[in-house]
């Protein structure tokens, strides 16, 4: 299936590139309800890329609890930064422009009247979402970019919060409450212990969710949770600081959660790297996630960067593209953007599906999909200077904007290029990456980084030669066959990587002219 995968991306990327229409990027202005936000998107496409990303924190949503309505000053910044997405939108060309407001505008009195004004000055019509379609597109946006999520999204945002069940591409019936940031610190009178009954409470009226929860993963949607991620990565150290798949065991994180509920914020690392007004409604998402952990009882949290906006894309999308590996999709673009040669990559995924094959190592399609995402990202570095290769290839592959992946997965795409490029001795790489990949996957990194060594060495990143030097273990041997028009590509080089193969493998090498 991912091989197959693998040749629809490859055609869809040559057709935008013959046609450029489509491609035309897309903007999503979100009226939320701590921020509004303008994101405008490289295309319809599987995996988007931000072109442009901008928040504004209006609060739209302070006080609509108490007084259904919308604070007169943050509908004043909520319309000044309207003005501004919509020129940016015209010097950025954009034409697809579409507006969705949430929770504030949907619970507020006023809220048909600001809207009026805001479709009068962004020049679209505003969608007013409904909690449900809230929780579905957020559902929409986790399936956008994890593979084959199963568990139930929680989208905490300034005013509600949205519970929805998925598992691969579908999504249930979802459900909203009053529990957001901004929402609960209102309700609570500014009181976190009265905030902790609240959340209680209100909750019960999820418990069919919890249920389902037991024993699966919660994904956690939302500026605050993020935030609270960020500052977890800095206090245990987390080599990569991406938000995206970012995995807490719940029972690792109670305590955390209480101390930010303690308002004991001012010793956390990385704490002045948060908005400070996202910092007085941290202790409230925090009292929130207790809740689900303590009641729902997940196996783990993992951070989503994807939701509602992502899911309003995912939607559009037809079928067949919807059932594209995310990360194989991202790993395409990124082949077609900064390889030399494309085609290689995907070559690349070919040739060494045969080696593994052939070998007596049984591969997950876990395992497998991170070998073809390594292959077409293998070449991304080529424009540094050859001394940084390694180097550069573990940052920009570690820290880049890739989905549906974990953190060890993430590492091991990392390294398996660094080995590339630095040699495949286990002693180059960091003590901390290795632990985050752990052991099988970083050994799995080894060798694939010696299977590109080699391809490399005969194939210099052009189309053609690969399919034509088919690589194999043959009675204990790893044979390379080269065509005798190709002879002269053997030499020492080459017969030094296939050596280093084989004592990763444990196994004699040759090369045979055929």
């Amino acid at each position: 299936m991912a091989l197959k995968e693998l040749e629809v991306l490859f055609k869809q990327q040559v057709d935008m590139r013959r046609d450029p229409a489509l491609s035309k990027p897309i903007a999503i202005v979100d009226l939320g309800s701590n921020s509004v936000r303008l994101v405008v998107y490289e295309g319809s496409v599987r995996t988007p890329s931000p072109i442009y990303n901008e928040k504004m924190l209006c609060g739209l949503g302070r006080n609509v609890q108490i007084t259904k309505k919308l604070p007169a000053d943050g509908m004043e910044k909520a319309l000044k930064a309207l003005s501004r997405f919509r020129l940016i939108c015209e010097q950025l060309q954009v034409q697809d422009i579409r507006v969705l407001a949430t929770a504030a505008a949907r619970d507020a009195s006023n809220g048909p009247a600001f809207l009026a004004k805001a479709e009068k000055i962004i020049g679209r019509q505003v969608e007013l979402i409904s909690g449900e379609r809230e929780a579905y597109l957020s559902g929409l946006g986790v399936i956008s970019s994890f593979y084959k999520p199963n568990g139930i999204v929680g989208d905490l945002g300034g005013g509600s919060l949205e519970l929805v069940e998925v598992d691969g591409m579908e999504t249930g019936k979802g459900i909203t409450m009053p529990l957001g940031g901004l929402a609960l610190k209102d309700l609570s009178g500014n009181s976190v212990k009265k905030a902790q009954k609240i959340a209680i409470d209100t909750l019960k009226n999820a418990a069919p969710y919890l249920e389902r929860l037991q024993g699966r993963r919660f994904y956690a949607v939302g500026g605050t949770w993020r935030a609270i991620a960020k500052l977890h990565q800095a206090q245990v150290n987390h080599p990569l600081h991406v938000m995206h798949g970012y995995l807490i065991r719940p029972n690792d994180s109670l305590s955390f959660l209480e101390m930010l509920e303690q308002a004991k914020t001012e010793t956390l690392k990385d704490i002045d790297s948060i908005s400070s007004a996202r910092h007085q409604l941290l202790a409230y998402g925090a009292v929130v996630l207790e809740e689900i952990i303590r009641l729902g009882k997940p196996s783990e949290i993992i951070i989503s960067a994807n939701g509602v906006r992502e899911g309003l894309l995912f939607e559009g999308l037809d079928e067949e593209t919807k059932k594209i590996d995310p990360l194989l999709s991202v790993a395409n673009d990124f082949n077609f953007a900064r390889s030399r040669c494309p085609e290689h990559g995907h070559e690349l995924a070919l040739w060494t599906d045969r080696f593994i094959g052939t070998l007596a190592l049984k591969e997950t399609e876990y395992e497998q999909r991170l070998r073809y995402a390594a292959c077409l990202l293998s070449d991304v570095s080529w424009r540094s200077h050859p001394d940084y290769r390694g180097e550069q290839s573990l940052n920009v592959i570690g820290h880049a904007a890739t989905v549906g992946i974990d953190h060890p997965g993430r590492t091991f795409l990392a390294l398996a290029v660094f080995f590339r490029f630095e040699g495949i001795a286990a002693s180059k790489a960091s003590t901390e990456m290795r632990e985050l990949a752990g052991e099988q996957l970083f050994m799995r990194a080894r060798l694939l980084a010696g299977l590109m060594r080699v391809a490399y060495t005969i194939s210099f990143a052009t189309k053609g030669i690969l399919p034509q030097a088919p690589l194999a273990v043959v009675a204990n041997t790893i044979v390379l066959q080269l065509p005798k028009h190709l002879e002269e590509l053997n030499g020492e080089r080459l017969e030094t990587r296939m050596r280093q193969l084989g004592k990763l493998l444990k196994l004699e090498t040759r090369i045979e002219i055929i």
